[in-house]
């Protein structure tokens, strides 16, 4: 075995004990004793545009230049629990993602991929339980036992209160519909990960790498709370827990990110919540590179930013990737895009030699110091909410809120005194204009989209839905796990608005406060 595979180096000194070894705990090093040595990460290219048939056929294409995972993005109605010919939805449909309005839209979207040979990730959060059946409904259709689905649904509602706004229902009523899908999964889905904590859109929010973690893992201790409130065994569920982060513009200090992070979160679930099983003291996460370092002006430069955020992610001991397009500043990435983003994971895996090596970094000064420093930073922010009564509290007072927003304050003040450079904007600018193509949707899907789901409404038997949502209220009502009845829902055809409604008659709306 080639000798670099496990050597922290002098500069680590006694800090080898601190560390561990790669796989063991606090798994600092990376989750795995050989990491990409034995298995290289999941490559996955975000998509979703358009129509369902439309998606189907990009997902086709990117399976076919050697994506290893799909992975979903959702148009803002489906993520917020709208019908396409929903008032609503207008000038929505179909513009940062697939729209889902039915069963017969999910069955499209996989048309021809079969799911028990797929994994796939989705994108969504606030109807993350009804695309969760829609999924299993169309894996039946399939003929696939649900047993074997794998992938992971993002069902990360915390989140949204405090960096997305993609929400519905409030935060305690949106966090036991988190809870149903997360008890649902453990019984009937052994190879679905019901959740993905997301750092990422904390941080595209203009958090610090420190929030990011902080904030996330503030998140994630108020699910794993909750499933054990539910009854159920944390080295079972934690085992299954997955994460979602960002790979951002500091190299060094991103690939201590997820360093730190991991170690963290090792010792959060082994102190607080006594989880013993090594899988459930892992961290495993999705790295996504950051969508908010792109720039409109020379958008040749996004494709550096990209590859060097990715390999960031890669040194830092990611499970699972995704590159950014070089013109997502200016719309959804064409096919070329996306190829040259896939082809950028493909280029680290294959010519860098940096897979040759467990934890390349390990042991350098730099390199620890930040781990260290990044680890106590988001310690405290820890202690800070708990102190505030948790992060339900810390979220309804807006400290999370407001310190995420303070900070984005002062990254924005430094770029325009220019201070942090940002190469073609306040750096090496130019008037030149280089032309790109870019992605457009054509205005028509929203119209033939409203009018497909209008018409599924319209031809089928009204009895088999209507029944269906009642005993969906009732479960929602009486506290019931709410995953099989919205499976009956979506196999009796009632569709996400109507989903979606019910359960608001039931939850009410979040209304942020002014």
């Amino acid at each position: 075995m080639d000798s670099r595979i496990d050597r922290p180096g002098a500069a680590a000194g006694d800090g080898r004990d601190r560390l561990g070894a790669p796989g063991s705990f606090p798994f600092t090093r990376g989750i795995h004793p050989t990491m990409y040595r034995g298995r290289l990460w999941t490559m996955r290219q975000y998509a979703g545009f358009g129509t369902a048939a439309e998606s189907n056929r990009r997902y086709r294409y990117l399976l076919d230049q050697g994506v290893t995972g799909l992975s979903v993005a959702f148009d803002l109605p489906t993520q917020i629990g709208y019908d396409s010919d929903h008032a609503l939805a207008a000038g929505e449909v179909g513009r940062v993602g697939v729209a889902i309005d039915s069963l017969e839209d999910m069955s499209r979207l996989f048309d021809g991929i079969p799911l028990d040979r797929v994994s796939t990730s989705m994108t969504i959060n606030a109807t993350a339980i009804i695309l969760l059946a829609l999924y299993v409904a169309a894996g039946r259709r399939q003929r696939v036992d649900p047993r074997g689905l794998a992938g992971t649904v993002q069902n990360d509602i915390l989140k949204e209160y405090v960096a997305r706004g993609t929400y519905i229902y409030p935060p305690r009523a949106s966090l036991r519909v988190v809870t149903d899908v997360v008890e649902f999964c453990e019984r009937e889905l052994p190879r679905w990960h019901p959740i993905s904590i997301s750092g990422y859109h904390i941080r595209e929010a203009g958090s610090t790498a420190a929030q990011e973690i902080a904030f996330t893992f503030a998140h994630a201790l108020a699910y794993v709370q909750a499933a054990l409130d539910r009854g159920l065994d944390v080295d079972s569920f934690g085992s299954r827990l997955s994460f979602f982060f960002n790979a951002h513009n500091d190299f060094l200090e991103e690939i201590a990110k997820f360093r730190a992070a991991r170690r963290l979160w090792a010792t959060l679930m082994r102190d607080r919540f006594g989880a013993t099983a090594p899988r459930a003291q892992q961290l495993r996460f999705h790295t996504q590179t950051a969508g908010s370092t792109l720039t409109a002006q020379q958008p040749e430069n996004n494709m550096v930013r990209v590859a060097l955020q990715a390999l960031a992610a890669v040194l830092g001991g990611t499970q699972s990737l995704h590159c950014n397009g070089r013109d997502e500043a200016l719309g959804l990435p064409t096919e070329e895009a996306a190829r040259i983003a896939l082809r950028t994971q493909q280029i680290i895996a294959g010519e860098t030699g940096v897979t040759d090596t467990v934890d390349p970094v390990g042991g350098a000064w730099t390199i620890e110091a930040l781990t260290d420093r990044l680890e106590t930073e988001a310690r405290s922010l820890l202690e800070r909410i708990d102190e505030r009564g948790g992060v339900l509290a810390a979220i309804e007072s807006a400290f999370i809120q407001s310190e995420i927003q303070e900070a984005a304050y002062r990254a924005q003040q430094a770029i325009d005194a220019g201070d942090a450079v940002v190469v073609g904007v306040n750096r090496f600018s130019s008037d030149e204009t280089m032309p790109i193509e870019t992605h457009r949707i054509d205005p028509r899907i929203e119209i033939d989209q409203a009018a497909r789901v209008a018409a599924l409404r319209a031809g089928r038997n009204p009895e088999p839905p209507r029944t269906a949502l009642a005993a969906l209220e009732r479960a929602a009502r009486d506290g019931t796990n709410l995953v099989p009845p919205i499976i009956a829902a979506v196999e009796a055809l009632a569709t996400v608005g109507e989903i979606a409604d019910t359960l608001r008659r039931v939850f009410g709306e979040y209304r942020a406060a002014d």
